[in-house]
């Protein structure tokens, strides 16, 4: 049987060689569709949803009962492992392929199965356990760094030598086309001689890749960069939200809290880790060479190609104001979750890892506000008489990614929010 990630594959559906979704995808989320059934899990085709419940249920999908798929979350799935993952993974690559005569001759079941993209919602595609932020860009940390300490002293002396991170609230990552409420804070300007307390002046957003962990690790042991490889379920892309004058007063001496506790967004499908195989990478050389533990024999980063488009009220469409790619992250995913259980800490199905913002070395490649407008001082144009430092409400945000394989993509769909007015 061929391997799913062949790029020679064919569906019987029709895909578009632009498409997010063809064959060598696969990625799965959580819908629900107009027939009243409750949220279950699906995988995307082209313009389709695939509802693995009711393969399961005509006993095509024998390597897992059908109540995993109905279970209106991916985690019952995760939790049955990496060999169940690939092998089902083939499973629905074999039922989709156009020379594969079992669904796309049955028609009764291929009109229960496939459902238009459409006529769908897409829900939270899992529940998230823990969430955890990362900072691993060195040209973010450099960029902010330079903002707010100069040139010398960009980069804290720990910086190059472990991934850093914070602990952030799993209660408030939300899916695609969620509305994202204006935080309000404290807020000190630098002027001000006491804080007050209102509505964040200075709202961005933080393009990110998300991990999806989908299989535990028990406390008080360290991980191997193998076993965290095989843990790694999936990606989203994720837009850290972040409050930047919030963030600013409180951030001395423990770190992010209420400047990015507000909200996280996610995309709704989750690439899997064994479709972004073909673009596999390695980073960028790390030096000082990392401890032993943190050292890497695989190369764990991947060539994804990533845009921000931002809509204000008024405009007949977004305009792209980032173009960067995850290949330039410093510190790779599998090296994050090493990192995050080094000290016996208990990871979780359902845990989700934002990379850091992403940035390259290019000014278009800045994965933030702060940085695009260096602090507000260089105001982004989106049309004519219309600029922006940061985030105003009615602003409506876009990120998109994906690999571009020989005559494919393999697409992330996309993460969408919009700025409400804070109560």
């Amino acid at each position: 049987m061929p391997h799913p990630n062949d790029p020679k594959l064919r569906s019987f559906i029709d895909v578009a060689p632009t498409s997010d979704f063809p064959i060598q995808n696969l990625p799965y989320g959580v819908f629900s569709a107009k027939d009243g059934l409750a949220p279950r899990v699906g995988v995307a085709i082209g313009d389709h949803v695939l509802d693995l419940w009711q393969l399961a249920q005509d006993c095509r999908i024998d390597l897992v009962e059908p109540a995993v798929f109905a279970a209106g979350s991916l985690n019952p799935f995760m939790a049955l492992g990496p060999q169940v993952w690939s092998r089902t993974r083939a499973r629905i690559s074999e039922l989709l392929r156009h020379d594969h005569p079992e669904l796309r001759d049955n028609d009764k079941l291929r009109q229960r199965a496939l459902v238009p993209m459409a006529d769908v919602t897409l829900h939270m595609p899992f529940t998230v356990a823990g969430y955890t932020d990362f900072y691993s860009s060195r040209e973010h940390a450099t960029n902010v760094g330079v903002m707010f300490r100069g040139k010398d002293n960009a980069l804290q002396p720990n910086w190059l030598h472990m991934p850093i991170g914070y602990n952030g609230r799993a209660s408030t990552v939300v899916v695609s086309g969620t509305g994202i409420r204006r935080p309000r804070g404290q807020l000190k300007p630098p002027a001000a001689d006491l804080p007050s307390f209102g509505p964040c002046k200075r709202l961005d957003f933080e393009l990110e890749m998300g991990v999806v962990v989908g299989q535990a690790s028990p406390m008080g042991e360290m991980l191997t960069e193998a076993q965290a490889e095989a843990m790694i379920f999936g990606f989203v892309i994720l837009n850290d939200w972040s409050a930047r004058d919030i963030q600013q007063w409180e951030y001395v001496p423990l770190g992010p809290f209420q400047g990015k506790a507000f909200g996280t967004s996610i995309s709704p499908w989750v690439v899997t880790r064994e479709a972004l195989e073909p673009f596999r990478l390695h980073g960028p050389a790390q030096e000082p060479e990392p401890l032993a533990y943190l050292k890497q024999a695989s190369a764990n980063n991947y060539d994804v190609e990533l845009d921000v488009a931002l809509r204000a009220p008024g405009m007949n469409e977004a305009k792209s104001i980032c173009r960067t790619n995850f290949k330039y992250m410093y510190w790779s995913s599998v090296q994050q979750l090493v990192h995050h259980a080094s000290s016996g800490c208990a990871m979780n199905i359902g845990d989700l890892l934002g990379s850091g913002t992403i940035s390259g070395p290019e000014k278009s490649q800045r994965g933030s506000l702060l940085e695009i407008s260096w602090n507000g001082s260089e105001p982004v144009e989106l049309a004519a008489g219309v600029k922006r430092t940061f985030l105003e409400d009615g602003d409506s945000l876009v990120m998109r990614g994906w690999c571009q394989g020989d005559g494919y993509r393999i697409g992330f769909g996309e993460v969408e929010g919009t700025i409400l007015a804070a109560e």
